[in-house]
């Protein structure tokens, strides 16, 4: 069975404390891994949490603030260290791109993986080949340029084992079928979508650092797994706007609006020691499955629909 699940590597926002590292997030999709926003400590979390350099297909950058970003020239000196033999995408704001270039080349070392820069310079798809989804970036609201994702698989068929045994198929002749839409068996054409079923894709939000915006309705519209930012609590709001984030309440009542699936609240302020406030604002108002994100922890993206 395919293993898509989120690896979390950290969990804090501004301030690391004892019990959170700076951000980092694994999304295991397939074959794919994608580490998005790694702060400082991400290359140690990823020991801690049995993610491999060599693992990383891809990783992306919301927006160059440190607890977002500084990680990353340790991690991709670590991919050189470790002679990742594939290339390795980054995605990034295009107008942090001098960021971007002080962070992978802050100090001396063998440059001895591909890494391909994928600027971002505003909303729409993001320019990856051969990905098995499609990322589409969408502007948010905070002091610097930022950017959320959506991870975006195409919709395709469930192959159904009784149609098959039905109609006698079995053996190459399946992968026939899968790879041509019909086939001819016993006289007659079999189409493919005889035996099998439409099947949803699945859908991943990321969402850092915003205040309330349309940006944030526009990433969590349906999605089956929703990361994002719950750094204050209600009480606090006025803090989440004056600094560019969003509370607990409201990342869930976003979440509650849009249909969302799973919900997964992170990037905690230093101030709140115990998060069990966090978990109760949610569910006052999204009453789905929520998680709230601890360093190491590992959350399952839900059946397909």
């Amino acid at each position: 069975m395919s293993q898509r699940e989120l690896v979390v590597l950290g969990t804090a926002s501004q301030v690391p404390t004892k019990q959170r590292n700076h951000n980092g997030y694994l999304l295991r999709w397939d074959d794919e891994a994608i580490l998005f926003d790694p702060g400082e400590g991400t290359q140690r979390q990823m020991t801690y949490a049995g993610v491999t350099a060599t693992g990383l297909t891809r990783i992306a950058i919301t927006h160059f603030h440190g607890d977002h970003s500084l990680g990353l020239a340790g991690v991709v000196q670590r991919i050189n260290l470790d002679r990742v033999p594939h290339p390795v995408d980054v995605w990034f704001p295009a107008s942090g791109a001098v960021y971007y270039d002080r962070l992978v080349n802050a100090t001396s070392y063998y440059h001895r993986a591909e890494l391909r820069p994928r600027p971002v310079a505003g909303p729409g798809p993001v320019d990856l080949p051969e990905a098995p989804f499609t990322v589409t970036a969408v502007p948010l609201s905070h002091p610097v340029d930022t950017f959320g994702y959506r991870l975006s698989e195409p919709p395709g068929r469930r192959i159904l084992p009784d149609r098959l045994r039905a109609l006698g198929l079995r053996g190459p002749i399946i992968s026939e079928l899968q790879q041509r839409g019909s086939v001819e068996s016993d006289g007659r054409t079999i189409s493919l979508a005889e035996i099998s079923e439409p099947r949803s894709g699945q859908s991943f939000a990321f969402v850092m650092d915003t205040r309330l915006c349309p940006g944030v309705r526009e990433l969590a519209a349906d999605v089956d797994m929703l990361v994002i930012e719950a750094t204050f609590l209600d009480a606090d709001e006025h803090l989440a706007v004056e600094y560019g984030h969003l509370t607990a309440g409201q990342a869930a009542r976003v979440a509650a609006d849009a249909g969302v699936r799973t919900l997964v609240l992170t990037h905690f302020s230093q101030r709140y020691r115990d998060l069990d406030e966090h978990l109760a604002e949610a569910a006052k108002y999204f009453t789905g499955e929520i998680h709230i994100a601890t360093d190491l922890a590992r959350i399952p993206l839900p059946p397909r629909r």
